[in-house]
């Protein structure tokens, strides 16, 4: 007799749910940091947009799933050699480079790992594709994903995509992330809302207490 398939916004299990941060760091969050972007000033709605409610949502998801048992990853660009040689041919023509002793290249002081908590350095989009964090979520005994970060139209997409295509059962949480634009976020979220399940910080943060509850 077959099983009936999960649903995407079943509640999560203790123990087989992870929050993943995507790419929140000094370099893209701090104004004046990022040398491609010169022309966004402190006021650009990007940096507005994250500091009023980004960054905010994502330390209430972090300190719920710190206190719940739910497992947290980071994953940064950053490339393996100062020199960038190891970087992807996309990042190379961008051109993208974080060398390993940039500081800026780290997460905001708030959403910095805490304790044991993983943190992955990436040359791609896709933290799928240049990173071994298949492998190590499935040794952790993960199926539920929890996604957020930057850009939503961008790494944050690929994450999600690349997450369902392997049997996770993804959750992208929509106010805790973020894009240049409004417009490019909300046409993100339609564009791969089929592949998870897109709450609010509410939501997800009800979901994750449920588990130390049940703990």
């Amino acid at each position: 007799m077959n099983q009936p398939l999960p649903q995407r916004n079943e509640p999560f299990r203790p123990g087989e749910t992870a929050l993943l941060l995507v790419d929140m760091q000094r370099i893209w969050l701090q104004p004046g940091a990022d040398p491609s972007h010169p022309e966004r000033g402190p006021d650009h709605y990007f940096y507005r947009h994250t500091a009023g409610e980004t960054i905010p949502n994502q330390e209430r998801l972090l300190k719920a799933a710190r206190t719940n048992g739910v497992e947290v990853l980071h994953t940064i660009i950053q490339s393996l050699t100062e020199d960038g040689r190891d970087r992807s041919l996309d990042h190379k023509l961008t051109p993208i480079h974080i060398p390993p002793s940039q500081p800026e290249g780290l997460p905001v002081t708030s959403l910095a790992p805490a304790g044991d908590e993983i943190m992955l350095p990436k040359t791609s989009s896709g933290v799928f594709n240049s990173t071994n964090i298949d492998y190590v979520l499935k040794n952790l005994g993960i199926r539920y994903l929890i996604v957020v970060g930057i850009m939503t139209d961008q790494c944050v997409d690929m994450a999600v995509r690349d997450a369902a295509d392997r049997g996770y059962l993804v959750t992208c949480v929509s106010d805790a992330c973020a894009s240049a634009t409004q417009e490019r976020h909300d046409t993100a979220l339609n564009a791969f809302g089929g592949y998870c399940w897109v709450a609010d910080t509410d939501t997800v943060i009800a979901r994750i207490e449920a588990l130390g509850k049940s703990a």
